[in-house]
């Protein structure tokens, strides 16, 4: 009702002013207009609170000046994660050995040059074949063949014998593009991703201009644990060595909540503190679904990790990689 009056009883003349009994939910009222309107209203208010709050720090923060205290970091389930127990430590001797004998040291000893095969499913459509083609341009020394019902377990031996160092298999549905298989060759491991949110170069906005014949530079982010420092070992072993910085081409693998993120970027030095980058193209979204010893065995091979849901996923927070 209104506000009270001096001689009792509420005065007429007041505004309205909801004001719901403090143990009320919107969702009680039973007709769905008015608790849509209610809800509305709810929402607005929140939001009108949120800035004054917001505006009142802001001038508190400014009457302080330098004493400000330091902002507060939000909290994001990237950086509330569990922690893993096979975090890497980059002083790690263990890690070192295991690095300096594993199936990729030739490459980082750069006594090998990589030199890899793009492959499909078998008989593509048309995404799938310009995707590998595109991918092709950003992985230098890579060639695109297209399977002809030839099974992967006799494709390995020939690209082992055509010193071949990685083999990438494109797996389709429906028409689009939607696993990766990455395997390394003579002696594996070997590496079965989900593929999602594949875009192409002509799906791009303000794509740049098609990429050079350059080397790229090649980012990995975030991958921390033993799992994800062989993962990320798998990608870095796929790019020759010494990049061409001349060329300004970047590729990204971004690591966040599992899921591999991978943009190819030019950039451009527009002065000596503003840099420009312009997206090449193509992008897509990995996510690990198990890795292999050895080269492609579905049937007897022996998996290092598996990607169980029911298991593995009991926490929001918990990541792999």
């Amino acid at each position: 009702g209104g506000g009270p009056v001096p001689g009792g009883g509420p005065d007429p003349s007041a505004p309205e002013r909801v004001c719901f009994p403090p143990t009320f939910s919107v969702s009680e009222i039973k007709n769905k207009q008015r608790r849509h309107f209610m809800f509305l209203r709810w929402k607005q208010q929140q939001r009108k609170e949120k800035l004054a709050l917001k505006k009142k720090r802001r001038k508190e923060r400014e009457a302080l000046g330098d004493k400000a205290p330091p902002k507060a970091v939000p909290k994001t389930i990237e950086n509330q994660r569990v922690y893993d127990e096979t975090t890497v430590d980059p002083n790690d001797e263990e890690v070192a050995f295991d690095e300096a004998t594993d199936e990729f040291a030739p490459y980082f000893n750069r006594q090998t040059v990589p030199k890899i095969l793009i492959t499909t499913s078998d008989r593509p459509r048309g995404r799938t074949v310009r995707f590998c083609e595109q991918l092709a341009t950003v992985i230098p020394n890579s060639h695109v063949y297209y399977r002809r019902g030839l099974a992967l377990k006799r494709i390995i031996p020939q690209c082992i014998a055509r010193d071949f160092t990685d083999l990438i298999v494109i797996n389709e549905d429906r028409k689009i593009p939607n696993g990766l298989v990455l395997s390394h060759l003579p002696d594996g491991p070997t590496a079965h991703f989900r593929m999602s949110s594949v875009r192409l170069r002509k799906e791009i906005k303000r794509k740049g201009k098609e990429p050079t014949e350059h080397v790229p530079e090649v980012i990995l982010n975030n991958f921390t644990t033993r799992l994800g420092h062989s993962i990320g070992r798998m990608f870095a072993a796929l790019f020759p060595h010494d990049p061409q910085f001349i060329g300004r081409q970047v590729a990204t693998f971004h690591n966040q909540r599992d899921y591999i993120f991978f943009r190819f970027h030019r950039y451009i030095f527009k002065s000596e503190k503003k840099v420009g980058i312009q997206e090449l193209g193509p992008r897509f979204t990995l996510k690990l679904r198990s890795l292999q010893k050895g080269t492609f065995d579905s049937k007897f091979g022996e998996y290092e990790w598996i990607h169980k849901r029911r298991e593995m996923d009991t926490s929001r927070r918990k990541f792999h990689l």
